[in-house]
């Protein structure tokens, strides 16, 4: 019953496919060309099933393929006669088999597939792979040749701030690779806490930096614990985009964040990071004349991502980071205040592929000023996406929605006037960043005055490892000073002025 089910799936999707090639050019408005047939169809299909647009892709190649290339083991599957995974081995197997000879081996499966039903995986391609190579042995040939053109390493996020990596390489290479971490983890000592799982992940750390695997015993005689040297500069910047509340930054709420690319995270983790990363408030607020114009600002690109996270468009889960912003009402480049305008309840994340969609295929749709989209397909259907944030920060849709657009502000009078506010600005500019740099300064002196001290405590104990009794100097009995600085360090106050007259 399964299979037959997925076949009348299939066979309904493929009759889609035929359906919006066959359409008259009038019919699919006035870019014909723009989109083809079988997008126009990946993205119904994405819509209907709640499908990524890959997947989508994947379900639309197996129904044009059993219903143009193979029908004669469709029609075996369509009434259960053969499992759904043995049918996408010959999909997949025989997809470089000749046009002139697909009708021959379709023949050939079709009569011994019904004997599949208890075979393993590996014996059903083997059966496969006997089969198109007695047919068409160029087929095999290609296939080899396209598989090491498909080599490829793909890293994914995974849940709770994880990544998942993935890829396809040489034999020989993926077993030097492997051997090489089996090395790294295997060169500490056996106190090591770690599984050997655990240390091949941070071999792979290692391996990037150019080091060897620190050890995490906790003997100080072990000689793999400084193996852990700093690491040659390898010039990679990495920027990770986290969304959270002030306070979950702050720390007076544990209210999860969001990783952008990877999902939710909890809020410890979302302090680790912000205690290293450059944090700018969301404002979605643009003047008059900007609103008029095409291109949004860096903050007001930002809010939108950040409100949607993903690709708008149902079913598709493109991080809005690679998306194209879009203009739910067009603007009107001839005319902007006539148009569609540049604020984020008018705008949201769309990936190219659905961009198109929309732009070239009668995809309709509506933006509410909370960032719901309700979009209607060209056969009528209706789907409603909202922001990704409502999830995690239910708020923030609503907070930038209720942003108005800011006034322009007025010029001045004349150039003498233009002048003078434009030195009391830079003027108020210098003192702030004045007394940034003032601070930075002295945070920078005490880290140093700091670390002298403590040099000076360690070499009276190792000289004479006794406290000293010199009435200079007092402080070389005092403990350790922290070396870092915590964040919200301030100068001591000046001491007080000495006074005018001498004392005398």
């Amino acid at each position: 019953m399964e299979s037959m089910l997925i076949a009348r799936r299939l066979a309904a999707i493929a009759a889609l496919l035929s359906h919006h090639d066959g359409m008259s050019p009038s019919a699919i408005g006035q870019h014909p060309d723009m989109v083809a047939g079988y997008e126009r169809t990946c993205a119904e299909v994405s819509a209907l099933l709640n499908l990524a647009p890959a997947a989508a892709g994947r379900q639309v190649h197996y129904a044009e393929v059993l219903d143009i290339r193979l029908p004669k083991v469709a029609a075996v599957f369509g009434v259960g006669g053969i499992d759904w995974r043995s049918v996408q081995i010959i999909i997949d197997r025989t997809d470089l088999v000749d046009e002139d000879l697909i009708a021959g081996l379709d023949d050939q499966l079709a009569a011994r597939v019904t004997n599949w039903s208890s075979w393993s995986r590996q014996r059903v391609i083997n059966a496969v792979d006997a089969a198109v190579l007695a047919i068409d042995n160029d087929a095999v040939r290609q296939r080899r040749k396209e598989a090491d053109g498909d080599r490829y390493i793909w890293v994914g996020p995974d849940q709770d701030g994880m990544a998942r990596i993935d890829g396809k390489v040489a034999a020989a290479n993926a077993t030097a690779f492997d051997r090489r971490l089996t090395e790294l983890a295997q060169a500490v000592c056996p106190g090591d806490p770690r599984s050997l799982e655990q240390r091949r992940v941070d071999a792979l750390d290692a391996l990037t930096e150019g080091r060897t695997l620190a050890c995490e015993c906790e003997s100080n005689d072990c000689p793999a614990r400084n193996a852990d040297a700093p690491p040659r500069p390898s010039g990679t910047r990495v920027i990770l985009n986290v969304i959270a509340t002030a306070d979950t930054i702050a720390g007076t709420s544990d209210r999860p964040g969001y990783l952008d690319g990877f999902g939710v995270i909890d809020a410890e983790q979302v302090r680790q990071l912000a205690d290293v990363a450059t944090q700018r408030r969301l404002d979605a607020t643009v003047a008059a004349q900007a609103a008029l114009s095409y291109q949004p600002s860096a903050a007001l690109a930002r809010a939108v991502r950040c409100r949607d996270l993903t690709c708008r468009f149902p079913g598709c889960h493109r991080r809005a980071t690679i998306c194209d912003l879009d203009h739910t009402i067009p603007f009107n480049h001839a005319n902007p205040a006539a148009g569609g305008q540049t604020v984020a309840s008018n705008m949201k994340c769309l990936c190219r592929f659905h961009h198109r969609m929309k732009t070239f295929t009668g995809w309709l749709d509506k933006q509410l000023p909370d960032g719901t989209v309700i979009w209607t397909s060209p056969g009528g259907k209706t789907f409603t996406t909202k922001p990704g944030s409502a999830e995690v920060i239910p708020e923030l849709p609503d907070a930038l929605s209720r942003i108005e657009q800011r006034p322009l502000p007025q010029r001045c009078a004349n150039r003498a006037t233009q002048r003078a506010a434009q030195v009391t600005r830079i003027r108020r500019d210098n003192r702030v960043r004045h007394a940034a740099n003032q601070l930075h300064e002295a945070r920078q002196s005490e880290i140093r005055e700091r670390k002298r001290r403590n040099r000076a405590r360690d070499l009276l104990f190792i000289l004479s490892g006794k406290p000293s009794t010199s009435p200079y100097g007092t402080w070389v009995n005092e403990p350790h000073q922290p070396e870092e600085l915590p964040p919200d360090w301030q100068p001591p106050p000046p001491p007080p002025p000495l006074p005018d007259d001498p004392p005398f």
